[in-house]
Formats: structure tokens, sequence, C-alpha cells
């Protein structure tokens, strides 16, 4: 055959990729409505091997090896129950709105944009962007009502956790409703024609820089500056089309602005993954079928072994931390705040006693937010 009667055929079996994968999505969601009626765990990872197994054995006659099935049977899985999670979920919350209005860290482009977007478009058929410049101004406009909910990045894989969004939490009412981790890709871009080795300036927003530290360190004779955002350092190297000017950020980003990407994989570790938590003026209940997170703080004083007390709370009643962090509270010299996440519904009976007994045992506690966990993890398939 010739090529483009080739590139036809293949462009046909995409599309007809495309109504299978939408029609195997509105079976799960017909599945997630059995299992609210039956009141069944949204995930079965037995079931999820048992088919994974069955599909390579499939696979198999048809000549795709194990590694190729298992891989994008992994996506449509995650997809599947994410998108049975957001169902149970919404129904639960009475969430029917046509839109709904997201704060979120910088414009169009910016991380927190493309982390905004992959939350709500499955939760709501318009998304309302409200930009900002700051943490301070994206947590103000959920508490005026001028959003709905915002979204805020709380850690990183290489740089960290963020510590301004840690201590913003501490302060605000705002509850924690949801969260989701986003691949983090750093790129240098700049204007059409330009190089690399011509660059004096780069534009980023700090938590860039501290990501590809590794990669600036090997550039001689570059400006660094910070930005709000990257969809600012973005918008800085469109408005001053000076080619030895560019900017870190995502590739798909740029492009909006119309940048070219020099060099790719710029961050200090290959998996580079952002965790960002989704914010809202009023708690929500999380339903029992679904993985649920819990984030707290607690002040728990300075006598001797007073945290490993409070560890062993959870302990005993069987929860799992996910994450203790630290923080200092201001104005008590030395003193520090922990904020704890823990694998456990807040209105579970296990959940609810630990509390009780870490609010007698602590001098300060107070619950961010009980909502559904967003970590699929990928059901192994034996060798």
């Amino acid at each position: 055959m010739e090529l483009t009667e080739v590139r036809q055929q293949i462009q046909q079996t995409d599309q007809e990729l495309l109504q299978l994968l939408a029609k195997r999505r509105k079976l799960a969601l017909a599945v997630a409505e059995a299992k609210i009626s039956q009141n069944k765990p949204i995930r079965d990872q037995q079931r999820e091997e048992e088919l994974l197994l069955r599909l390579i054995e499939s696979g198999k006659t048809m000549e795709l090896d194990a590694h190729y099935v298992t891989r994008l049977f992994h996506v449509i899985i995650e997809d599947s129950v994410l998108q049975q999670q957001a169902k149970l979920q919404g129904e639960l919350r009475g969430m029917q709105g046509p839109s709904v209005k997201v704060a979120y860290l910088g414009g169009q482009g910016s991380y927190s944009y493309w982390a905004t977007q992959k939350y709500f478009t499955r939760r709501a058929e318009q998304i309302i962007d409200i930009g900002c410049d700051s943490f301070n101004e994206i947590i103000k406009a959920v508490e005026t009502g001028h959003a709905d909910y915002a979204v805020l990045p709380i850690e990183n894989t290489s740089s960290g956790s963020i510590n301004e969004v840690y201590d913003l939490l501490q302060h605000t009412r705002l509850s924690i409703v949801g969260e989701l981790t986003h691949p983090i890709d750093h790129c240098v871009l700049g204007l059409p024609g330009a190089a690399l080795n011509q660059i004096r300036q780069i534009c980023a927003h700090p938590q860039v820089i501290a990501q590809c530290s590794q990669f600036l360190l090997g550039l001689t004779n570059i400006k660094v500056e910070y930005c709000d955002s990257s969809s600012d350092a973005f918008q800085r190297v469109q408005q001053k089309q000076d080619p030895t000017i560019v900017a870190i950020g995502g590739e798909a980003g740029g492009k909006i602005y119309g940048l070219e990407v020099l060099a790719r994989d710029l961050a200090n570790q290959k998996d580079n993954v952002s965790r960002f938590i989704v914010v809202a003026r009023k708690a929500i209940s999380v339903a029992k079928a679904i993985p649920a997170k819990t984030t707290f703080i607690m002040f728990t004083g300075q006598q001797p072994g007073a945290l490993v007390d409070a560890l062993t709370v959870l302990k005993r009643h069987g929860i799992s931390m996910a994450k203790l962090e630290s923080r200092p509270i201001p104005g008590n010299p030395w003193e520090e705040m922990f904020y704890v996440d823990v694998l456990a519904n807040a209105g579970d009976y296990a959940m609810t006693r630990a509390l009780e007994e870490l609010n007698r045992i602590t001098k300060f506690i107070k619950v961010l937010g009980c909502y559904p966990s967003e970590d699929i993890q990928p059901t192994e398939v034996p060798a």
C-alpha cells in the first residue's frame, strides 16, 4: 500500500480506538452506579489483577507484548477508578452545577493551570479560571467567595514541601476537599530561533529554580529572574522579544506563548512530580467506598516524648501515616506545629476515636480536611 493509504487507515483506527475508550468510560460509570446501590468499594485490586492477566494472555495471541498491554491498561484502569470516585463523591456532595470558579497560581500555561484542568475536567462542564499572583491571593479568592475552589501545590519530589502553603493552611478556615499529583517536566523555552549557548537570562518561579538547580550550576554568566509563576515567565520572554532571554517551564505552557523548546529534562530528579491540594469554604464527607486521606495539624508541646505519644495513638488505632511535616510557630521560638496526613476517613470509628484521644494529649489540634485520595497505585501483575 502507498504511505498515504496506510496513514489514512491509521487515522481511522485511532478514531475507532477513541470511540471504544469513550464507550468503556461510560460503562465504568454504569459500574459506579451499581456499586453505589450495592454499597461496594470502588476499587477491587484482585479483580484488576485477574483482568490484566487475562488481557496479557489475549494480547499474546495478537503479538502484543505483556509490558505494552500492562502499561496501556494501567492508564485505562486509573481513569476508570478516578471517574467512578468522582461520580460517587459528586452524588454525595450534590455537585450538579454546570460550572466552577477555581483560583490557582499564574495564568494559562502554568503548572497549576494544568493541574486545575486535570482535576476539574471530570467534575464540571465548565471551569472558570481565576489566575492569581500569589498563594495568599488564591486563599483570599476562596475565603471571600470570589472563587469556589483553589488549587495549591503542596509538595514536590525534587524540592520538597512548599512551606508558604503549609503556613497559610494553619491560619485559614478553608478545608482541603481534594488532591491530585501531576508530573512536572521542565524545559528551557525561548523565542523561535533562539539558541541555548546564547542565553544570558533565565526567567522562572523560585520552586522551578530549586527543582532545576543542578542544571543551572552548569551554566555561567547567566542572570536568574524570579517570577510569580511559569506563565509569568513565559509572558516576560514573549514581551521582551530578546533571544538571549528564556524561561523554564512546561512545553505545553510555553507553546501558548509561542515559545520553542531549547532543552528538556532539567529537573534534579527524573521522576519530578508535584502534589496539589484542592481547598473550599466547606468541608466534605467522603463516601466510605472511596479511599480517603485526612490532614490535621497539632501542637504537642515541648515535653519529652510528646510527639512519640501522639504518633503512638495513630498506631494503636491502626491508622497509617502518609506524611509528617513540621513548621515553626510564629511568636513561639523553637516550638513547632506538626502537619499530619493519614490514610483514613475522618468519619471512620477508628479515626474519630484517635482524634478524640489526640485532643486530650495535645495542646492544639485542627482537622484541615478529609478528602478522596487520588493516589492510584497500579495493580502489580505476577511475572
